[in-house]
């Protein structure tokens, strides 16, 4: 029996050296991206821009650390939409520029089990996506309808022209009254979304058709002054994006969720800077939270399961994660990290929230559903064939 002991007391020690050396392995002594956080649940917080652009699923069925900072009521955490899409019901997919919006448009249009797959022609960017037996669409996004209502327009253009356009659209407009619009959204953690959009202006994006409309116009030139002369803003080093104060890079996840008359929209003469941002990271997080539902980039596989959990639909090829964007191959010291950080102050608060919260709809959905069945083939088969 004694060596059965040793091997026993040996099998901690091992365990303890391996977590030692794999610490020293992910965090050398001499640098200062790892530190012990007594309130974190995890054995250390990785803060190296490596680590953290690079975002992989390898937790992905085990329960994620989940931050308490929040509190949530049972409300917030049980999302279920009965999605009539033989009725009225409309899905509006706000798509935030670089959070991974096209990949899960592309989805929405092409990977749903449907009764009626949407139609989508060969060497066409748009697919029809009717209702069956109708001729009238239930999801608004830019591969079903087009940009209707502008370029990347956000939660303030959408709330204020989707009713409107849709209603046009279909003839019958007899019961629109009764018609749902559920709302739903795609995040991304800030400091690598604002290296994509940097990285996607550097190659000549400029998204200036844009109509960014607020209280019934698009604002000024003396409102959103242009960040550069040309036509665009092709070649630009990191340095000179961050330096343009009135880049729409800056907490843009917040700007585009926030209901923008609340501060006078593009007028920043209207309330102090402070105050604005205070007032639209409260409008953000409500109407985020009030959503029918809203996913993460760096979580593909629980998105994707959220999404057919609220609204009884199921994708048919699963979702996968890209473990290399192009923001995960800029290597950005730390001081460039914590000056991205300050210019989307807002938006990493945000993200904190969106990403607590997720994780929390997540393991609701989860703990029911091992409630609801508890000898499920359905799931558990997927997770072990992913």
């Amino acid at each position: 029996g004694s060596d059965t002991d040793q091997q026993l007391v040996f099998i901690p020690i091992a365990a303890v050296l391996f977590l030692m050396i794999g610490y020293q392995y992910v965090c050398p002594a001499d640098s200062n991206t790892c530190y012990f956080r007594s309130d974190e649940k995890g054995l250390f917080q990785r803060y190296s821009s490596g680590f953290e652009l690079v975002y992989t699923e390898a937790d992905e069925d085990l329960p994620s650390k989940i931050t308490s900072k929040f509190n949530f009521t049972e409300r917030d955490l049980d999302r279920h939409v009965d999605f009539n899409i033989r009725g009225d019901d409309v899905m509006v997919f706000l798509h935030i520029q670089k959070t991974g919006g096209t990949t899960f448009g592309r989805h929405l249009v092409k990977n749903i089990q449907l009764e009626q797959p949407c139609d989508c022609m060969p060497g066409q960017r748009k697919c029809t996506c009717h209702r069956p037996g109708r001729a009238d669409s239930w999801l608004f996004s830019r591969f079903s309808t087009g940009w209707s209502c502008g370029l990347h327009a956000d939660w303030t253009e959408l709330t204020s022209c989707v009713p409107v356009v849709m209603n046009k659209r279909d003839k019958k407009s007899a019961q629109k009254n009764k018609r749902n619009f559920y709302y739903i959204t795609m995040l991304r953690d800030p400091v690598s979304r604002y290296l994509s959009e940097w990285k996607h202006v550097q190659r000549g994006a400029t998204w200036k058709t844009a109509l960014h409309m607020c209280d019934g116009r698009s604002p000024t030139q003396d409102e959103l002054p242009a960040c550069y002369s040309g036509e665009d803003w092709t070649g630009v080093p990191l340095a000179d994006f961050m330096s343009c104060p009135s880049n729409l890079a800056n907490n843009r996840q917040v700007r585009m969720l926030a209901d923008l008359s609340l501060v006078g929209c593009y007028n920043m003469s209207t309330v102090s800077e402070l105050e604005r941002g205070r007032v639209l990271l409260a409008s953000a997080k409500a109407n985020l939270r009030n959503m029918a539902f809203y996913g993460l980039t760096e979580f593909q596989r629980k998105t994707q399961y959220l999404f057919e959990r609220t609204f009884g639909l199921r994708f048919i090829r699963a979702f996968t994660q890209i473990n290399s964007t192009r923001a995960a191959s800029v290597g950005i010291s730390e001081k460039v990290r914590w000056r991205i950080e300050g210019l989307n102050a807002l938006d990493v608060e945000l993200y904190e929230y969106a990403k607590e919260l997720f994780l929390r709809r997540y393991q609701y959905n989860r703990q029911r559903q091992h409630r609801e069945e508890p000898t499920t083939e359905d799931y558990s088969s997927q997770v072990v064939r992913w």
